[in-house]
C-alpha cells in the first residue's frame, strides 16, 4: 500500500465510525496494519491532523479518551450531540468501536 493509499484507508475507516462511538489512533492503525504493513498511532494522528477535516475527526481520540489537541471544545460538543459518553478528561472509552462490529 502506498502512502497515499494509506491516507485514503485511514480516512475511509474514520468515515465508518458510527455517531456516538470512537476509535483511538492506535486502534485505527491496528485495524489497517495487516493490509498496510503499518501500525503507527502517530502516523494516524499525523494523517488526521493534515487530512481529517472532511471526515468525523472528532471520533478519533487517544487511548485514554482524550480529545484531539487544540480541538477539545469542538470535539466535545460534537460528541455530546451524538450521545457519546463523556468524562471530564474526554470521552469514555466504553464508546470504542471496532470495524468488526459493523455499523
Amino acid at each position: 500500500m502506498t502512502p497515499e493509499e494509506y491516507v485514503e484507508a485511514v480516512l475511509d475507516l474514520v468515515e465508518r465510525i458510527p455517531a456516538g462511538r470512537v476509535m483511538s489512533y492506535g486502534a485505527v492503525a491496528d485495524a489497517l496494519a495487516e493490509r498496510s504493513g503499518r501500525a503507527s498511532a502517530r502516523l494516524v494522528g499525523s494523517i488526521m491532523a493534515r487530512h481529517g477535516g472532511g471526515v468525523p475527526w472528532h471520533r478519533v481520540v487517544n487511548s485514554a479518551g482524550r480529545l484531539p489537541p487544540g480541538h477539545e471544545v469542538e470535539a466535545r460538543a460534537r460528541l455530546r450531540a451524538e450521545g457519546a459518553p463523556l468524562r471530564p478528561s474526554g470521552v469514555d472509552m466504553a464508546a470504542s468501536w471496532s470495524p468488526e462490529e459493523g455499523m
